[in-house]
């Protein structure tokens, strides 16, 4: 009940894209699409197939959990990115900086 509560404030949260499309398309083709629901709707003869079947509904929140994880990993490489990008953004300036203070220097005192 904790986490159907939870998935109901995190609803409220959710963009209306996430809302309409809340995960990626899959990337299966329609015939390995088609084996995957076969494969859902027998029943499972195995013990821990069976078990694993009680969690189905639980679903929706593992596919939502990755997709968070997922988009986590993604913004984690956009920002080392950036701040690699900062530092040599910084480089250069420190670097025109020198430039612009020594040249300020040579007019002032020429030798």
């Amino acid at each position: 009940q904790r986490i159907l509560r939870l998935a109901e404030m995190c609803r409220r949260l959710e963009t209306e894209e996430e809302k309409v499309l809340p995960f990626y398309p899959s990337s299966l083709a329609e015939g390995e699409l088609q084996d995957a629901r076969r494969a859902l709707e027998e029943t499972p003869v195995e013990p821990l197939a069976r078990a694993v079947q009680d969690y189905v509904g639980l679903e929706r929140f593992w596919q939502r959990f990755n997709k968070a994880k997922l988009e986590e990993k993604v913004l984690d490489q956009i920002r080392m990115a950036l701040a690699n990008r900062n530092q040599h953004l910084r480089e250069l300036l420190q670097q025109y900086l020198a430039g612009v203070s020594l040249s300020r220097k040579v007019l002032k005192d020429p030798l």
